[in-house]
């Protein structure tokens, strides 16, 4: 059985002290690496010469165990503590006695505020260019949410200040707080956690993150990258409140609503009732000026239609048209009494005439009218009409009698006397 058969079987297995000492010539070829995170945990002990730390990368729930000289750590540039951003040189060591893997490091160096400027700012550029901080992705406060979610530090003055300015403004206000750490390498992992339990809540509409003020490296988790992006899928408005007014983390540009300090995030979150009230009746005072205003102009508009003649005195024009009516009936009366008199005259004349005229007044003068009397008794015009022995009919004044000719009468003198004996 060869040794590359060894640890391949139940049978032939390597002992502790073999794979331990493999994997301490393996670890020991990695050679040097320089490494940045955040101290999670220090430990110094007074009777050891090496110091034991908790080495957190702050943008996952991931971390190093290292050891250092404990000079080391007390001639560090910055004083170490929870929460410090470094950068340390080291080498990957694998304990063989305890099985423990760690990073010997021999060089600490604290990340300047310059530096980690620098990298909020990359940050910025690039959370940016992802439309994070698009305007348009804002989503609107509610009036009066039913349930506000508050992460914060656990009894923190910032958490003070959201509760009490927000039930002095409004009472009835309710809460669902989450207490997380706020800042050191373990508060990007709670903050995240009590965001997503929120966001998850039905009944919670608005949450705010809240933190009072303080350094930039106290403020750096309110700008790592993880939680910016959990901040952007929240289906949930956010306000961030995150320390005082010149400190301006990048969780306040992507959350919907940026506050000042968490005073002002209480205020922007919960309408004042006092100042609603107040609102209220100034809105009814001012509705009530303006129906009363109303009421007035249109009483006024009311008023000149009513002292317009037309309405104050709406028989005045009937009874100026009925006048005109009545005198333009006169007038036809008149002038058609005048032209029947005259017609009734002008006929009194025609028939006076006519009566003179008429064959009637010639015969009441003695004239006579002879006809023939046969067929359609026609006037006798001539003598030769009447040989002897025609018989005549003559008409006269008061009626007609009948006789007969004796032919023509050549001896008569005169015409005129011939036809009046006829």
């Amino acid at each position: 059985m060869t040794d590359a058969a060894q640890g391949k079987s139940p049978d032939n297995p390597w002992p502790v002290r073999s794979v331990a000492m493999m994997v301490k010539d393996w670890i020991d070829r990695l050679g040097t690496v320089w490494v940045e995170g955040q101290i999670a945990q220090l430990n110094v002990r007074p009777n050891s010469s090496t110091a034991y730390i908790t080495l957190r990368d702050p943008a996952a729930d991931m971390s190093l165990q290292i050891t250092c000289p404990r000079d080391l750590v007390h001639n560090a540039p910055v004083k170490l503590a929870e929460g410090t951003q470094v950068i340390m040189h080291g080498r990957p060591s694998f304990f063989v006695g305890r099985g423990s893997f760690s990073l010997r490091v021999n060089q600490i160096r604290a990340v300047g505020i310059g530096e980690l400027l620098a990298r909020i700012d990359r940050l910025r550029k690039l959370l940016d260019a992802e439309g994070l901080f698009d305007p348009r992705l804002k989503r609107p406060i509610p009036f009066l949410p039913n349930t506000i979610g508050l992460i914060t530090g656990r009894a923190s003055a910032a958490e003070r200040d959201v509760v009490s300015v927000a039930e002095a403004r409004w009472p009835a206000v309710r809460f669902a707080v989450r207490n997380t750490t706020v800042q050191g390498p373990t508060a990007v992992a709670q903050i995240v956690a009590a965001l997503r339990q929120l966001d998850d809540d039905a009944a919670v509409d608005v949450i705010v993150l809240a933190r009072g003020g303080g350094s930039v490296e106290d403020l750096l988790p309110f700008s790592d990258e993880t939680l910016c992006r959990e901040i952007a899928k929240c289906s949930t408005p956010v306000v961030s409140a995150i320390g005082h007014e010149p400190d301006n983390p990048l969780c306040d540009l992507v959350a919907d609503v940026r506050a000042a300090t968490p005073t002002d995030a209480a205020k922007r979150v919960v309408p004042d009732a006092e100042a609603e009230q107040a609102l209220v009746t100034e809105l009814r005072h001012r509705s009530a000026r303006a129906l009363r205003n109303w009421v007035h102009r249109e009483q006024h508009t009311l008023s000149q239609l009513r002292s317009r003649p037309v309405l104050a005195q709406p028989l005045a024009a009937l009874a100026a048209r009925s006048a005109e009516v009545e005198r333009a009936r006169a007038t036809a009366r008149r002038d058609i009494t005048r032209l029947i008199d005259a017609e009734t005259k002008g006929v009194e004349h025609l028939s006076a005439r006519l009566a003179t005229l008429g064959p009637a007044a010639t015969l009441a003068r003695g004239y006579a009218v002879v006809q023939v009397a046969s067929g359609t008794m026609p006037v006798l015009r001539s003598t030769a009409d009447a040989p002897a022995g025609t018989r005549l009919r003559i008409r006269v004044a008061d009626g007609a009698v009948t006789t007969v000719s004796e032919g023509s009468d050549s001896a008569g003198s005169d015409s005129e006397g011939s036809n009046e004996a006829h």
